[in-house]
């Protein structure tokens, strides 16, 4: 347990959920894209009064539902989110982007979707004990690069101690 992809995470929640919202105003709805278990969203929604979980795994969106009561969890790819544009105010993508095989196109889906900023959490690409393979993982380089592709005008890299934050800016 100690060691587990969970225990991590939940000792980083509270900085990236900070990180996540850190300087900005009058945010009020989050869409948490690759929501799994819903650990996030439920870190979301103690802030936030509208929080939406999103994963492609049917299983993971039963998890996330049984864990996680009241908040909306729904099934889709990331690449085709079924919401409308500016939908949110901030959209999250939870240790999603080594699973998708067009990165610029789940970017500009994020973008597109998102108000004021996209935010995307990763393994870090040279830390080999956890998450995903190595041949998987993005460096930070490879993220900036998709987001250019998607429109993305800055991008900010923040290092923890065993994941890495990505703050896009629309």
């Amino acid at each position: 347990m100690l060691r587990s992809q969970r225990r991590l995470a939940l000792l980083e929640v509270p900085r990236v959920v900070a990180l996540c919202l850190e300087g900005l105003k009058n945010v009020h709805s989050l869409l948490d894209v690759g929501t799994g278990s819903g650990l996030f969203a439920e870190a979301f929604s103690a802030r936030l009064p509208e929080v939406v979980g999103l994963d492609v795994n049917p299983d993971m969106i039963v998890l996330a539902r049984g864990l996680v009561p009241g908040i909306r969890f729904a099934l889709a790819p990331m690449e085709a989110l079924p919401f409308p544009s500016q939908a949110f105010d901030v959209v999250y993508m939870g240790h999603v982007l080594h699973e998708t095989d067009d990165l610029p196109r789940a970017l500009s889906e994020a973008r597109r979707c998102a108000r004021m900023r996209v935010v995307a959490l990763e393994w870090p690409y040279r830390q080999q004990e956890m998450g995903p393979p190595l041949a998987h993982r993005l460096s930070p380089e490879q993220v900036q690069e998709a987001a250019a592709v998607a429109g993305f005008k800055q991008v900010e890299t923040f290092h923890l101690q065993h994941m890495t934050l990505f703050r896009l800016t629309i």
